[in-house]
């Protein structure tokens, strides 16, 4: 699938920390940081500490970062100074319907 340019990412790491040791061998591009820390990062340092930590270990493989359930500017600030590459949740956009642009790329391809 990679020689026909797909790209792979690796759902929700960090919910089974034992996961870490599998980054050096999985064919994946991006690793999106499991929400369950992301949420709660700027009231718990442990939860912080865990974002970095992915975050770190997912660069340093040569994967790009995703944090999930980013909720409020707070948290984008956060996720930016530690240096996470992207971030989805309701603090950057609310859940729409694909519709037209579906239509247009299906048309497209």
């Amino acid at each position: 699938m990679k020689s026909l340019g797909c790209r792979f990412s690796l759902d929700d790491f960090g919910a089974g920390m034992s996961s870490f040791a599998y980054l050096k061998h999985l064919p994946v591009d991006f690793l999106k940081i499991d929400g369950g820390f992301v949420k709660n990062m700027a009231d718990d340092p442990i939860d912080r500490a865990m974002v970095e930590a992915i975050n770190s270990v997912g660069h340093i493989t040569g994967k790009q970062t995703i944090a999930e359930f980013v909720d409020g500017e707070r948290v984008i600030a956060l996720l930016r100074e530690i240096g996470v590459d992207f971030a989805q949740g309701y603090g950057v956009a609310k859940p729409r319907p694909f519709g037209p642009r579906l239509q247009m790329a299906a048309a497209a391809g």
